[in-house]
């Protein structure tokens, strides 16, 4: 299974989306919540209550 790269969920085969950067990285995103949060707003996924990063502290 793949996860999240902003919020930890688990993504089930065919669906989320794949983000690849120029320097050859790879970021899957569940939802286009976590896809804005990450890259466009650039938040810190333990900074947001509602990922499982947050709730592992």
């Amino acid at each position: 299974m793949v996860k999240c790269s902003f919020c930890g969920n688990d993504l089930k085969p065919g669906t989320g989306k794949m983000y690849v950067t120029k320097s050859g990285k790879i970021y899957y995103f569940c939802s286009s919540k976590c896809e804005k949060n990450f890259l466009k707003l650039k938040r810190n996924p333990r900074r947001q209550k509602w990922t499982k990063l947050y709730k592992k502290r």
